[in-house]
């Protein structure tokens, strides 16, 4: 998931992030208003100017080095001296570094508030980028791999996207080229009986939590901060998602005639960018799929 960021610095999609910028302890007997912010889909999708704004330091881990590295090295290997397609570009974390290790990347976002980010950036001039839904636009030419990281195919929150999602890469990919997508596993296994919320921060002021609706397959992530100011305020933020699980995606390829990759007859599903093994304990995955050459 992409999270964005509503105001006060919660971060939404790409992964939750707990919000930022609060500070000192202060009770819920102190509060005297409490704001209500929702995402509300606009021109930018989710990721809006405010969004925007405070985007790359929103998630600082997902920018470092052990984040960034890996990803770049497995994703310029898999181009193998062709072109790149980035899903979902947004600010540039991973299609700058590897458009300068040179690797040719054009890069499909809705939000013309994140590509500003992008476009202000050094180098960002040798990336091409077009402004639309990454399910459905086309851009010009073919490409070696195309890639979805940082969870973000469950922007899309209908199957149906997903599956559009996966017929519009293959529509872009060249025989043998590669569809690789990072995502998440769903915390279900963590929901008690009878409940459908996961929390994953509580603190004096910041509280965050995911809720699952298991017979629709869709979730939200929810989040509660007081301000550190005299009036006390406080804000509620609830952004939805569609979780998938990795079969369901391997389904996905194979209706958009893409195959799960084998190398040496093993799978191309790892629990991460260094390639640990994909197990039942594992929290996320990353997984690379191919079209066929005949």
């Amino acid at each position: 998931m992409r999270r964005a960021q509503p105001p006060g610095g919660v971060t939404f999609m790409r992964r939750a992030q707990p919000p930022a910028g609060a500070s000192g302890p202060k009770s819920v007997a102190t509060v005297r208003t409490f704001c209500v912010w929702s995402a509300v889909i606009n021109d930018d999708g989710f990721f809006g100017e405010r969004v925007a704004a405070g985007y790359d330091e929103s998630s600082p881990e997902m920018f470092g080095p052990d984040a960034v590295d890996p990803a770049v090295d497995r994703l310029a290997g898999l181009a193998n001296g062709g072109r790149a397609l980035e899903l979902g570009i947004g600010t540039g974390r991973i299609a700058l570094p590897l458009a300068r290790r040179g690797v040719p990347v054009h890069g499909i976002d809705l939000s013309r508030a994140m590509l500003a980010r992008l476009r202000a950036k050094p180098d960002s001039d040798a990336i091409g980028v077009t402004i639309g839904d990454f399910a459905t636009t086309r851009v010009d030419g073919t490409f070696s791999v195309a890639y979805l990281v940082f969870n973000t195919i469950m922007n899309l929150t209908t199957q149906a996207s997903q599956v559009a999602c996966f017929r519009n890469v293959a529509a872009h990919l060249d025989p043998g080229g590669c569809f690789v997508i990072e995502v998440g596993i769903p915390d279900l296994r963590r929901l008690p009986p009878g409940q459908n919320a996961v929390p994953f921060l509580i603190s004096p002021t910041r509280w965050a939590f995911d809720t699952y609706d298991v017979a629709a397959q869709a979730m939200s992530s929810n989040y509660v901060e007081l301000s550190s100011g005299p009036d006390g305020q406080g804000e509620y933020t609830s952004i939805p998602f569609r979780y998938v699980w990795p079969s369901e995606l391997d389904l996905m390829a194979q209706l958009a005639g893409l195959r799960l990759r084998l190398r040496l007859r093993l799978r191309e599903r790892w629990d991460g960018w260094t390639r640990q093994p994909f197990t039942s304990e594992s929290r996320q995955h990353v997984s690379i799929w191919e079209k066929p050459t005949t």
